[in-house]
C-alpha cells in the first residue's frame, strides 16, 4: 500500500505541473508575439502635419518645375541633333553619290588601259589603218593618262570627305541617343515628383485640406499686400516723372531749342519696347484660364518658360526654351525698376518664370493643376528679372 500511495503521489505531481508547463509556454509564446508587434510597430513614422504637407507639396512642386525645365532643355537638344543627323545623312548620301561616279569613271579608265595593255605598240602600228591612226590613239591616251592621275585624285578626295562625312554622322547619331535617354529620365523624374506630390494630398482628411487651403490664402493675401505696395510705389514714380517731364518741356519752351532733338532716340526706343511689350501682354492675357502642362509650349497648354516663349513671340522677339537660357537673355533689371513685358525669375535654381503686367503682378502657368492667372510677383522668392528687349 505503501508503494501503491508512494506512485499515486508521483502522479499526482505529474499532473500538477503539466498545465504549469502549458501555462509558461503560452505565455512566453504571448510575450514573443506581443514584442514582435511592438518592434513592427514602431518604425512607423507620426502622421506630418498640414503645415508640414504643404511645404513638402510645395517644394515637390518647385523640384517638378526644375525637372521640367531639364525636360524642356532635353527635348531641344533632341531636336536640334536629329535635325544635325538628317543633314548630315543627306550630305552623307550626296557625297557617296559623288563617290560611286568618281568610281566609275576609274573603272572605266582601267579598263581602257587594260584594253589598251593587250596589244604592243609595234603590233598596234601594224595593225593600224594608217601611221596617223596609230599617232591619233597614242595621243589620245597619253590624254587619259593625266586625266587618270586626276580622277584618281578626285576618288581619293571623295572617299576622304565621306569617311569623315560618315564619322560625323555616326558621332551625332551617338548624342543623339544620350539626348533622348536624358529626355526620358528627365520625364520619369518630373512623373515621379508629381505623383509624390498628389499622394501626400490624397492622405488629407476634409478637414486637414481645408486648413492646408486656408494656408495658402494667407500665403496669396500675404503676395498680395506687397504687389498693392509696389503698386502705391510704381505710381509715385510714374507721377513724379510725369512732373519732371511737364518741367522739361516747360523749360525747353524757353530754351535755344537744342534741347527737345536729345530725347527723340530714346523716345523712339522706348516707344518700339513698349509696343513689344504690348503685344506680349496681350497674348498673354487671351491665354488665361489654360492649363498648365509640364513641357507644353500652346497653343491649348502651357509650362511657365512655354507661356514666356510664345508671348515673346508674337513681338517678334525670339527667346530660348529653359528658364536657364531666358534669364541669360536681354537686360537685367532690379525688382524696383520692372516694366510691363519683363520677366520675373523665379527660386535660387530658376525653376519658374512669369510674365509682369504691372502693379506688382505678373501672368504666368503656375504648376499642374492649376490654370495661366494673374499673380502676385511675391507668391513665390524673386531671383531676378530680365526685360527681353
Amino acid at each position: 500500500m505503501s508503494a501503491l500511495a508512494s506512485h499515486r503521489k508521483t502522479r499526482s505531481r505529474t499532473v500538477k505541473t503539466s498545465p504549469a508547463v502549458g501555462f509558461t509556454t503560452a505565455a512566453l509564446a504571448s510575450v514573443t508575439l506581443l514584442s514582435t508587434q511592438s518592434a513592427n510597430a514602431a518604425p512607423s513614422d507620426p502622421k506630418p502635419s498640414v503645415e508640414e504637407v504643404q511645404k513638402k507639396v510645395d517644394d515637390l512642386y518647385r523640384q517638378a518645375g526644375t525637372e521640367t525645365q531639364k525636360y524642356n532643355q532635353a527635348k531641344e537638344a533632341t531636336e536640334e541633333k536629329r535635325q544635325q543627323v538628317g543633314k548630315l545623312l543627306d550630305e552623307n548620301a550626296q557625297r557617296t553619290e559623288k563617290l560611286n561616279e568618281s568610281r566609275q569613271v576609274l573603272g572605266n579608265y582601267a579598263a581602257a588601259q587594260y584594253r589598251s595593255g593587250a596589244v604592243a605598240p609595234t603590233a598596234a602600228l601594224l595593225f593600224a589603218d594608217s601611221p596617223q591612226q596609230y599617232f591619233d590613239q597614242t595621243q589620245l591616251m597619253d590624254r587619259m593618262t593625266d586625266r587618270q592621275r586626276d580622277v584618281i585624285a578626285d576618288y581619293e578626295t571623295q572617299r576622304a570627305a565621306a569617311a569623315k562625312q560618315r564619322a560625323a554622322a555616326t558621332e551625332s547619331l551617338e548624342s543623339l541617343t544620350r539626348s533622348q535617354r536624358a529626355l526620358r529620365t528627365s520625364k520619369q523624374d518630373v512623373q515621379a515628383k508629381l505623383a509624390e506630390a498628389r499622394e501626400l494630398l490624397s492622405r488629407l482628411t476634409a478637414e486637414e485640406k481645408a486648413r492646408l487651403a486656408a494656408i495658402e490664402r494667407k500665403k496669396a493675401d500675404e503676395a498680395r499686400r506687397k504687389a498693392e505696395q509696389k503698386a502705391e510705389q510704381e505710381a509715385k514714380a510714374e507721377a513724379e516723372r510725369q512732373r519732371r517731364e511737364k518741367e522739361r518741356e516747360q523749360n525747353q519752351g524757353g530754351g535755344t531749342g537744342t534741347a527737345p532733338g536729345t530725347g527723340t532716340g530714346s523716345g523712339s526706343s522706348d516707344g518700339t519696347s513698349t509696343a513689344k511689350a504690348a503685344k506680349v501682354l496681350d497674348f498673354a492675357r487671351a491665354q488665361i484660364g489654360k492649363p498648365y502642362v509640364w513641357g507644353a509650349a500652346g497653343p491649348s497648354s502651357y509650362d511657365c518658360s512655354g507661356l514666356t516663349q510664345a508671348a515673346w513671340k508674337t513681338a517678334g522677339v525670339s527667346l530660348p526654351r529653359t528658364t536657364w537660357d531666358q534669364v541669360k537673355t536681354g537686360k537685367r533689371v532690379e525688382t524696383k525698376d520692372l516694366l510691363p513685358g519683363d520677366l520675373v525669375f523665379f527660386y535660387d535654381d530658376i525653376s519658374h518664370v512669369g510674365i509682369y503686367i504691372g502693379d506688382g503682378k505678373m501672368i504666368h502657368a503656375p504648376k499642374p493643376g492649376a490654370n495661366v492667372r494673374e499673380e502676385s510677383i511675391f507668391y513665390m522668392p524673386i531671383y531676378g528679372s530680365v526685360r527681353p528687349a
